[in-house]
């Protein structure tokens, strides 16, 4: 134990400094080029603003508008159906759109069934089994100026709702 408290003490300053001492031991002009790299950074991050702020601004219309709420209650008869608890709804609506969003959703359940609870375990599952797949595309594909992502869309989608339906059986399985 003595030894991971030492490694875990130590490892980050020697990874902080080694890199840097390994580049200029084989020539590399280390602050310049962490100078490029940041100027670069930089750069990509002003491309990709006004998409990131277009799918928070779409994630914030549709959870203040109602829409989220009515597609909720629209799809309860199913869920209901297979037993899904209607606290999970709302993640997995959001899920595709934003991962800080349904983060938050996630802490929601939690604190109002506690976290040892089924909906709250599924709940968490549901975040971990899938991905911010509009985010994603809107991202990346915005960030190098792709116009048609042709079956990027259905099939994120798809994992999307695969890893639900997985979800929801393994927590079924294991939890419930």
């Amino acid at each position: 134990m003595a030894v991971i408290n030492l490694l875990a003490q130590w490892l980050l300053p020697v990874i902080l400094a080694g890199i840097p001492l390994y580049g200029y031991l084989k020539g590399v002009k280390v602050y310049e080029t962490f100078i490029e790299g940041a100027e670069e950074g930089l750069a990509i991050a002003l491309r990709i603003f006004p998409f990131v702020l277009a799918i928070f601004m779409a994630v914030g219309m549709f959870r203040t508008s109602g829409l989220f709420d009515l597609l909720a209650r629209a799809i309860s008869p199913f869920t209901t159906l297979f037993h899904i608890p209607a606290d999970v709804i709302p993640v997995v609506l959001l899920r595709p759109l934003s991962g800080s969003a349904t983060l938050g959703l996630v802490g929601e359940v939690m604190k109002t069934h506690g976290a040892d609870a089924f909906v709250s375990r599924l709940a968490a599952v549901v975040q971990g089994s899938s991905d911010t797949t509009f985010f994603v595309l809107t991202l990346y594909f915005g960030s190098v100026g792709v116009r048609d992502p042709r079956y990027a869309l259905p099939v994120g989608l798809i994992g999307d709702a695969v890893g639900f339906i997985a979800a929801i059986l393994v927590c079924g399985w294991i939890f419930g």
